[in-house]
């Protein structure tokens, strides 16, 4: 009895995982733009502009509320006529520099970019200074240790 149940219950597996490794999309069909070169574009902009609430996921792939407000607006930048430009510059007045999954390279965020730089810089110089560390030099015996050595190997 369980062995019959095995082979539907692999077949059933291998055929999910496929739909496990797709992409995630929140955007509902409601939302999706009639003219597909403009939705194109929408998803280009919506998968690097980040969700506000849930911070690590594009708006594309948040269910949030207000995630879905963000490809509301983007969408409706679009259809105004608005490059991708200028609707990333639109969210990005409004909401902050935080909106954007991929920071913009600027003197602001200088430090944010050279962080790791800096930090593989600090452990390589920290490794190049332990190494140059070399093991205190034993000091010469003097003649009286050395004289006190030999009659405790003669006592031997």
């Amino acid at each position: 009895m369980i062995r019959a149940r095995f082979p539907a219950a692999l077949a059933a597996l291998a055929l999910s995982l496929p739909l496990s490794l797709a992409p995630a999309l929140a955007v509902q069909p409601n939302e999706v733009l009639k003219d597909p070169a403009l939705e194109a574009r929408a998803r280009q902009i919506s998968e690097g502009l980040r969700c506000l609430v849930c911070q690590n996921q594009s708006i594309d792939d948040s269910d949030a509320p207000l995630a879905k407000d963000l490809r509301l607006l983007v969408r409706d930048r679009l259809k105004e006529g608005d490059s991708n430009g200028q609707v990333v510059d639109y969210v990005v007045a409004r909401y902050g520099e935080f909106v954007l999954l991929r920071p913009v390279f600027g003197w602001h965020t200088l430090l944010l970019w050279l962080s790791p730089l800096l930090a593989v810089g600090l452990g390589a110089f920290g490794i190049w200074r332990l190494s140059r560390r070399r093991a205190p030099k034993a000091a010469g015996l003097s003649a009286a240790e050395e004289a006190e050595v030999e009659a405790l190997l003669k006592e031997r």
